[in-house]
């Protein structure tokens, strides 16, 4: 392989599945850590539940995902490609865009499957 081809293509593409890969360690630590002066039985926190939970648990997953995208992204701009334009800013909005759009959905989404699930149980409204 030539050194253009590693350092245009192979270094961008290992560096960013290891940021991924220690980042998902670190999400997976961080799940299984135990309370101080804890037994050695797992104990499990009482979750939230309800539409505020679900509300807080996409909006914590659209904010991780973006904050992980931009970070991306920015790599990419300064240590692979210098693209001329309004790359950063179009890569930047239209992400948020499309977490924009896609939240809603999600909770429409969620909102339909529970409807669908208590009209099924003969509960109805």
């Amino acid at each position: 392989m030539s050194s253009h081809l590693i350092r245009s293509d192979l270094v961008p593409v290992v560096s960013g599945y290891l940021i991924l890969m220690i980042i998902l360690a670190v999400g997976l630590l961080l799940a299984r850590r135990r309370p101080p002066g804890a037994s050695q039985d797992r104990i499990v926190a009482p979750r939230r539940v309800g539409w505020p939970a679900l509300v807080g648990h996409l909006a914590g997953d659209a904010l991780g995902g973006y904050l992980l995208l931009v970070a991306i992204v920015l790599g990419y701009y300064y240590g692979v490609a210098k693209v001329p334009g309004n790359f950063l800013v179009s890569a930047v909005s239209g992400s948020a865009l499309l977490i924009g759009i896609a939240m809603p959905i999600a909770l429409l989404q969620e909102w339909m499957r529970q409807r669908w699930r208590r009209r099924g149980s003969g509960r109805g409204d």
